[in-house]
């Protein structure tokens, strides 16, 4: 992830910026949602429901908080705390989160369905991101290593 080599650090910061801001609110509604009252009175009466439901606020939450940690690398990084290739430790990387069940989540409420939805959404997008940080970088170092590469690889783009 060298800045000059393929993204503007302007831009990489306000996308980080942007969507640890989005993270960030998610997490709070999030909290205030599954910890709340409300969620239990929304008709998850079934204890198996009850459990499952349990579950999915599991899920939403370790979502958010795998893609607020990726994001603090990102920041960590832009702030020289950490070097590029630190970047590629699996300490860095955005963790593994499970996908919620479709059929499931369609008999939970719809602020719980909602949640569901929106941190699934946000995780899918940061994890493109890190796939083109990812790709982008390594378009870097073949160029690096190969300057006839990089022409073909140029060549094949433009046309």
């Amino acid at each position: 992830m060298q800045n000059p080599a393929f993204l503007d650090p302007g831009l990489h910061r306000r996308l980080v910026d942007g969507l640890y801001l989005e993270a960030m609110v998610m997490a709070d509604e999030a909290r205030a949602y599954f910890d709340g009252s409300a969620s239990l009175d929304d008709g998850v009466e079934d204890p198996m429901r009850r459990v499952a439901f349990a579950c999915e606020s599991l899920k939403v939450t370790t979502r958010l908080m795998h893609i607020i940690a990726w994001l603090l690398s990102q920041r960590a990084w832009q702030r020289g705390e950490i070097e590029q290739v630190d970047l590629t430790d699996e300490k860095y990387r955005l963790g593994r989160a499970s996908h919620t069940d479709v059929d499931l989540a369609a008999s939970f409420p719809f602020a719980a369905r909602a949640l569901i939805d929106a941190s699934q959404e946000l995780y899918e997008r940061v994890a493109r991101l890190q796939e083109r940080l990812d790709a982008m970088s390594n378009a870097a170092t073949t160029a690096l290593a190969s300057p006839a590469r990089a022409l073909l690889d140029r060549l094949n783009t433009a046309f």
